[in-house]
């Protein structure tokens, strides 16, 4: 990947044109992409980033964190953290069908603990006619789709490395590409999921508005996103892996449910995610210097106590709206 030095935009550069590059792509600035603000009355961090130190995995799920970032604007309407200036819509879609993927055991442990909610949503729905998985990486979640009843299961995927190593009884219900509701017919689905992806796309509440045409009446959209409010993210501040080149907007509670109920989405409820992984996961995402983090990471996954799990709710949640009329 070509690249260039350290970059920091001024606070106040704000206009609708080309402000600066990255990769060679133009960042265009952005109002808020929930309430629509362009209001830059805090600036929570100004960009940081090196190009050149991005590798093949810098658009991945569950990579090492870089710590680096877009420049990062506080909503005080609607409590959101969004970046501005971005990379384009092209620029993203060919970084995420070209990342790389090795996080199959921890996709299949986050996935795991998001079936834990579907009891619970199962309860509310009229039946398990239709179910899509926005950002289904390897497909590790229709497999508990199917396991818990539900047909017509599809997932969407805009890079390939997961969808290659997707399990052979699930690749086929897998549709890769970035995901467009023109694909689909509307009033298809009885639940829609999406899991940490609303970080990563351009319009959140335009992908919650298209999930709300593609359901049935009566239907759910499941959401997992992180928590810039969660006590993990204050205290690690910017050393926070939530804070991400990757990421164009973080939420918190106040601001996932502002975004579904803006989509038309009724009875939401927000929770707070218990997640479970080994301790070899967690060290990965801990803030240890570089220079030692590739030999401990080695250790931990050849020995016993990397391999254990360890559930912790540590800033991640799940919202939960219904297409009510």
């Amino acid at each position: 990947m070509g690249g260039m030095g350290e970059v920091a935009v001024s606070p106040r550069s704000r206009s609708t044109a080309t402000v600066t590059t990255f990769q060679g792509s133009a960042l265009v600035a952005r109002s808020c992409p929930v309430c629509g603000s362009d209001r830059e009355d805090r600036i929570f961090a100004e960009a940081k980033f090196s190009p050149n130190a991005l590798d093949s995995f810098a658009f991945s799920s569950r990579k090492v964190p870089e710590h680096m970032h877009h420049r990062i604007v506080a909503c005080e309407a609607c409590d959101l953290l969004y970046s501005s200036p971005v990379p384009t819509r092209e620029f993203l879609e060919t970084a995420y069908r070209e990342a790389s993927f090795d996080s199959s055991d921890e996709s299949g442990f986050a996935s795991a603990t998001y079936a834990g909610f579907l009891p619970r949503i199962v309860r509310t729905l009229p039946d398990r006619v239709g179910a899509l998985d926005i950002g289904t990486g390897d497909g590790a979640f229709l497999e508990h789709l199917v396991g818990h009843g539900f047909t017509d299961v599809v997932g969407v995927e805009p890079s390939a490395a997961p969808v290659a190593q997707a399990a052979p009884s699930i690749r086929n219900l897998i549709r890769t590409g970035p995901f467009e509701a023109s694909g689909f017919e509307a009033a298809r689905f009885r639940l829609i999921t999406c899991f940490q992806t609303m970080e990563h796309v351009g319009d959140p509440l335009g992908l919650c508005r298209d999930a709300y045409k593609l359901l049935k009446d009566d239907g759910a959209l499941f959401l997992v996103c992180h928590n810039h409010r969660a006590l993990s993210a204050r205290l690690m501040g910017l050393k926070s892996p939530i804070f991400d080149i990757e990421h164009l907007q973080l939420f918190s509670p106040k601001s996932i449910r502002r975004t579904l109920e803006a989509a038309g989405f009724r009875g939401v409820r927000v929770h707070t995610v218990v997640n479970t992984y080994p301790v070899h996961y967690w060290a990965k995402l801990a803030p240890f210097p570089k220079s030692m983090k590739a030999g401990l990471l080695a250790r931990l996954k050849a020995g016993a106590l990397g391999k254990r799990l360890l559930s912790a709710p540590v800033g991640n949640i799940a919202a939960i709206g219904y297409k009510r009329r």
